[in-house]
This record gives C-alpha cells, structure tokens and sequence, in this order.
C-alpha cells in the first residue's frame, strides 16, 4: 500500500494515546457545585438545530452497552468538509470536552481508538467532541488533502474552533444550559492543536492537555527530510542500535546521581558518536562497532539543523535508542527500519513537501533535495499557517486558562527539545507569570505520548480540572510504569526545570522517595 508507513504511524500515535487514557479513575463532580444535568430535549429533536453553521446528519439515542452508558450520538457536517460527532451521556457532568488528532489527521470517528476515547470521556460524565478536520484519510492519505487549501486550513486550525463552536451550541440546547468548564486533550499533533487553541482562540478553553505537541511541524518536517538524506548516505542497520543505547546509556543514566536505567535530562549527557562510539577496525564490521560513515550519520542527526549559520532546529536527543516493552528500540519504524521500507519519518516528510509546503510543481523540492540554507525561507508562509510556536499567551492567561503540555525525553517520533524551547520562549515572552497558567512536565524513559522504559501513565486532564476549578497547581504528578497490567515503578513529574531527585533512602520504583528540586 503506497501509505502503508502512514497507517503504520497512526495506529502507534493513537494507540499510545489511548494508553495513556485507560485509567478509568473517578473524576470531580461537576463544578461549582452544580448538580448532574440531564437532557432538556429529544436527543432526535437535535436535528432542528441543522442551519448554515453546521448540519445535523444524524441524532440517535443509544443505549448502555457495556461499560457505554446511555448517550445522543450526535453527527454533523461544517462547511465545506469538517465532519464532527458529539456524544452527550444521560447524565452530565456539565463540562465540554474536545479530543485532538494524530499524525496528518483525517481518521475515521468511528475508528476503535476513536471509540475507547469516547466510552472513557462519557463514563467521566463530559460531553465528548470529536473532528476529522476537513477531511478523509482513507480518500486522502497522508497530506494529500493539503492541495486543497481549504482543507489545508481546517487540518491546520479552523476545524478545531469551528468543531468547538458547534459542540457547545449542541451540548447547551441538549442539556438545557451550556457548559461550565471545556477542556481540550490531544498528544502529537493533537498536542500540536491543543497549542494553537490557546493561542488563537484563547477563549474556547478553560483548560488544555498538549501531549507531546508537534509545535513546530515545518521545522520537524526538514528535520526528518535531513536525518532521511544522512541515512541514505550512510545507512546505520538495524542491529548496530542495542549496541549505540548502551553506549549512551552507560555514558548519561547515572548523571543525574542515580543509576535507574533512564536518562533524567539529555542535555547533560554529551554523548557525541565521533568520540564515544567503538570504531570498526581490520578484523571487520560488526553489529558491536561502527564505520565513519556510520558515525558521521549519527553525528548528523544528533547536531542541530542550521540554516545560513544560524540554528534552526534542535538536534534529536539522546534516549530513544533504547528497547521498549515489546523488545524493539524506540527508533524501529520511525529512524531505522530492518527492511527497505521506507521509514515512518521519511513518509511524513516526503508527503508534507510534496503535497504541503510545496504544492505547485514549478516550486516542488522534496526531502531528498531539500537544502536548509536555500529552502528555510520558502517554508515561512507553511510555518505561518501550521505552527503553533506563538509564544504571546497573554489572552489566554487573561482569560484565567490553565495549559499543561508534557514531553517523553525519549520520545522516537518528535523532538523533545522543542517542547522545551517553546516553553522557554514563553518563559521569556509572559515573564515570571508564566507558570501561574503553564507548565511543562518532561518524562524521563518515554516515547511518543506514553510507552519506552520510563513512567508515562498518568492523568493529565485531571491535573488540569484541579488547576481549573480548585485553583490546585500541578506541583509533582505521580506517573507509573505499568507492565503486563503490574506497576513496576512510579516516579514523580516534576514542572520543568525542575527535576525529580531521590532522597537517598528507599526503593527507586516509589515516587515517595523522590522530591522535585532544580537541578
């Protein structure tokens, strides 16, 4: 299948996010002590509601199945191709909720991660939104859909606002009276749109979950074209990556004072492969050892991108070598493939110069002749439209929204640096009120929106809810390592720059023996 990379992505981005969200934890009662709502209406008489905004295709009451309570299953249509559901349980909790997307976007709202989502979501009692952003992926694959620029647009932020004005509109005449509170949550791309809620339209949310955001989708795109032109240059196989984690592991896991298996802050490693690394002699290659062309790859996709001299995006962190849970390094399918097949990041960026950033073919350049000096400032008027890197917040804070992104340090498929350079930006764009209504939680040992050899499993949303409605800043989150069912370790998260150190008394797989200090 020409896309098949692309479905392969999808399915890992959305089933890591679903893992994330299993917890099927008792969440608040509704706010400001407000009783359950229940429906005003017919859920059928929703249809009624059909006008130029938005068209109702399809309102149905459907019963308890399961671990399914009983809900209006609500579907509809918003010019010229947004398709939403809105599922509104019987009994409510009184707050809006909006789930993000993965990858290019464009899956099925009927797809199973879809649906795990919405049973999670209605069994905490919230009115539970959803969008394709304007288009089908399986009519429109990867970033096809981006030669329409409407469609362009909708993927890149309208669909999120227009879906979240439609939801509300749909929940208030249900229920009789609109929602107290609207949360936003999505990881990857999802996080990605989580950003461009709070930054441009600051006033949908009263609280935000940007998991892993691919903030800076233009700059992440040449990334992935770069590492794909340094491999093709000089492959680095398969075999050779059990040997390049513990080398790296050995050099950084015990920086930060611990010998724990994870890497608390990359930056403080300073593994560089030309001086680290064991260089193949006479007696040949072997899965031990590495070539120069093969140091000189690594060195490529650990240095940063520099466009005319200047930096222009981050070099990829250390961590992500490592084998997760199922035996696989962190970089199988998305860096190095034991096959040909084409890579996970290579697709992405092969498709997103193609059919995005470039899409007439007089201007077309592609990830195999992009060139950073020439080409970074033919992708401006992309970065303008997609990004979400705008560190000016001040509305969204003056609306009293709380936004809490997170980060896998060992995350394989976006670079974690990114999230940390945004939140930096900030930092320096708001001033010392920054962490009144932003924080950032960096998660040694874990991949793309949970998973890797750290804690990842966690509830985000209820650490927003806390901050929104009980004025509870997240100070330390207590995250798990849960394997084959079984917590094995919990590590507190700490709000960056702060990091969790042991006390250096009790076990190491208990979160109780470690406090958030800077480091």
């Amino acid at each position: 299948m020409r896309f098949s990379w692309y479905l392969a992505f999808l399915g890992a981005a959305c089933g890591a996010w679903a893992q994330t969200a299993e917890s099927e934890a008792v969440f608040l009662p509704p706010p400001g002590g407000q009783t359950s709502g229940k429906p005003a209406m017919a859920c059928k008489d929703l249809y009624a509601l059909t006008g130029f905004p938005f068209t109702i295709e399809s309102a149905e009451l459907v019963a308890a199945e399961g671990q399914t309570p009983e809900f209006c299953r609500v579907m509809g249509m918003i010019l010229p191709a947004v398709r939403f559901e809105v599922a509104l349980p019987t009994t409510w909790n009184r707050r809006f909720h909006l789930t993000g997307s993965g990858g290019f976007a464009g899956d099925s709202l009927e797809s199973p991660q879809r649906l795990l989502l919405r049973r999670i979501a209605m069994r905490r009692g919230f009115a539970a939104a959803v969008t394709n952003t304007g288009h089908d992926n399986r009519d429109e694959p990867a970033a096809t859909f981006a030669m329409d620029r409407q469609k362009l647009l909708d993927y890149a932020f309208r669909s999120l606002h227009v879906t979240t004005e439609a939801g509300k509109q749909i929940t208030a005449a249900y229920y009789g009276s609109e929602a107290v509170k609207s949360y936003y949550q999505g990881c990857s791309t999802g996080g990605r749109q989580g950003l461009i809620l709070a930054q441009r339209f600051p006033k949908d949310f009263d609280g935000i979950v940007a998991g892993a955001p691919v903030l800076n989708f233009s700059a992440t795109m040449a990334g992935f074209a770069c590492t794909a032109q340094a491999l093709a240059a000089a492959p680095v196989p398969y075999a050779k990556l059990a040997a390049l984690s513990e080398r790296i592991y050995t050099l950084c896991d015990e920086k930060d004072g611990l010998k724990d298996g994870l890497i608390d802050d990359p930056r403080r490693c300073g593994f560089q492969p030309s001086r680290d690394l064991p260089r193949c002699g006479a007696g040949g290659e072997t899965a031990q050892c590495f070539t120069e062309a093969q140091i000189g790859t690594l060195e490529r996709i650990y240095g940063d991108l520099k466009s005319k001299g200047k930096r222009y995006f981050p070099g990829w962190p250390v961590g992500a070598e490592v084998a997760g849970a199922d035996g696989r390094s962190g970089w199988d399918q998305w860096i190095v493939r034991e096959t040909n097949e084409k890579t996970i990041a290579a697709g992405m960026a092969e498709s997103f110069f193609r059919y995005m950033a470039f899409p007439r073919k007089e201007e077309a350049i592609d990830s195999r002749n992009l060139d950073l000096d020439r080409d970074v400032p033919r992708l401006e008027w992309i970065h303008r439209i997609l990004d979400a890197t705008d560190p000016d917040l001040t509305a969204f804070r003056a609306r009293k929204g709380k936004l809490l992104m997170y980060f896998g340090w060992a995350d394989q498929s976006l670079n974690a640096q990114m999230g940390v350079d945004y939140y930096e930006s900030v930092l320096e764009r708001m001033g010392s009120t920054t962490r009144e209504f932003f924080r950032l939680f960096l998660q040694p040992g874990v991949f793309h929106c949970g998973g890797g050899v750290g804690p990842s499993r966690f509830e985000p949303l209820l650490e927003v809810m806390k901050w929104v409605e009980e004025g509870k800043a997240p100070e330390r989150i207590v995250a798990a390592r849960v394997l084959n069912g079984k917590t094995v370790r919990t590590r507190p998260l700490c709000p960056y720059p702060q990091v969790a150190r042991y006390v250096g008394r009790g076990s190491i797989d208990e979160a109780e023996n470690f406090r958030c200090q800077l480091p």
